[in-house]
């Protein structure tokens, strides 16, 4: 719901600045931040609001948060009050700046580096098990004289959450662990699975799923001490351990896990699907493929069964039991992510299998379609091991759109 006058509960700062008579006669020299909510979860939206403008004035109002490495990433946009002095970031179009048009959490997502291209960077504020929550701080500038200036909290996970690192000696498997608060109603556990990167990622996508109720373990299963270096004959066993392990924790429904799978974690989470339908309930994939790949990035067998290959060919979706939902971006340029999304839901539909399944698929955004919204994302990389940039296809923006569109479509899905 976005931000209207006199809305009730709303917070405002005003930061009133100085200046000459003559200035004071040609432009506001104070103008109050509006937001529906000083602390929000990473992943929901603030409605922002700017008032006490002149009427039609050119007004800039910008972001800032530093990342992890103490740097500084700014976004900003230009606007043109109202004819009441208003700027209202859920309808007023940016004429310029970091993002253009209408569009409530553009500041955040659409966020620089200081240095460098902002396509090859990504915002990463600290890992949540570090700093659970990061700011971001809001200022309003006319004529080039700051008027205007609140700090917004950004939260990884919400009050009660808590969360354990995994070791593969003491616990069987390697990763993350965060469970929603004691007493939580017991949901599904969510085994998050990242892709050609390596090591224990998804971090943030597994804080902020158990503060929405669903305890989440972000599995590393290669890259990782003790575990295979690169992406080479990695047993599905190991999975099936990682689900059980997720499913038997306080707060997991043990009717079985989720399992989420991006890119070549899409390969796993199929696999895993198909092996054991009795303990995977549901499966989410992220720029997937419908065939198993080679090893990466020295080629050979990606995943075993039994201490045997998983042939190169195409994965036996058919053999999921419950519901899936697909990921993509049609300018995804890693592989053909929409075209594997819509192979795998008719395949799904041509053997008559009932459970519910469906692709969104996002014709302008690409390989980084995913996940949670409203975090400054790059749109290439430079995969482990080489000195390569990699385009991963899309823009910020249809990255950032799809994201906002599609992560509520998550949610529901997780609690369907």
């Amino acid at each position: 719901m976005g931000i209207r006058r006199g809305l009730v509960g709303l917070i405002a700062v005003v930061v009133v600045s100085g200046g000459a008579t003559a200035c004071s006669a040609r432009h506001s020299t104070q103008a109050t931040i509006e937001v529906d909510a000083e602390t929000a979860l990473a992943d929901q939206a603030v409605h922002v609001r700017v008032s006490g403008l002149r009427a039609r004035e050119t007004v800039t109002v910008a972001s800032q948060a530093a990342d992890a490495r103490g740097r500084s990433w700014r976004g900003e946009a230009t606007f043109a009050a109202d004819g009441d002095g208003v700027v209202d970031l859920d309808r007023s179009a940016s004429v310029s700046g970091s993002y253009r048009g209408a569009d409530g959490m553009g500041l955040f997502w659409s966020m620089r580096p200081p240095t460098g291209d902002p396509d090859q960077e990504w915002f990463s504020p600290g890992h949540p098990e570090v700093a659970g929550a990061f700011e971001v701080r809001l200022t309003v500038t006319v004529a080039g004289r700051e008027i205007a200036a609140r700090t917004v909290t950004r939260r990884w996970t919400a009050p009660g959450v808590t969360h354990r690192t995994l070791a593969l000696d003491a616990d069987g498997v390697a990763g993350l662990l965060f469970l929603p608060p004691e007493n939580a109603v017991r949901r599904p556990g969510v085994l998050l699975l990242g892709g050609s990167e390596g090591g224990v990622g998804r971090k943030y996508d597994a804080a902020l799923l158990a503060s929405h109720g669903y305890p989440a373990l972000a599995l590393g299963y290669f890259g990782v001490p003790g575990l295979p270096e690169t992406l080479r004959d990695i047993p599905l066993e190991y999975f099936v351990t990682a689900a059980r392990f997720l499913r038997a924790q306080p707060g997991a429904d043990p009717g079985g896990v989720v399992v989420n799978g991006y890119s070549r974690g899409s390969e796993a989470a199929l696999l895993l699907a198909g092996h054991d339908p009795e303990i995977v309930r549901g499966t989410i994939l992220y720029a997937p493929s419908d065939a198993v790949w080679s090893g990466f990035p020295n080629g050979g067998h990606a995943w075993t069964k039994g201490g045997v290959p998983v042939p190169r060919t195409a994965i036996p979706v058919t053999d999921v039991a419950g519901p899936v939902l697909a990921i993509a971006g049609g300018d995804d340029q890693v592989w053909r992510s929409a075209a594997h999304a819509r192979r795998i839901m008719r395949r799904l539909d041509d053997a008559r299998v009932t459970a519910a399944h469906q692709a969104l698929v996002y014709p302008d955004a690409g390989h980084g379609v995913g996940s949670f919204p409203h975090l400054a994302a790059g749109t290439s990389t430079i995969p482990p091991g080489t000195d390569v940039v990699r385009r991963l296809g899309g823009t910020r923006a249809a990255d950032a759109a799809a994201r906002r569109d599609s992560w509520p479509k998550v949610l529901a899905f997780l609690a369907g």
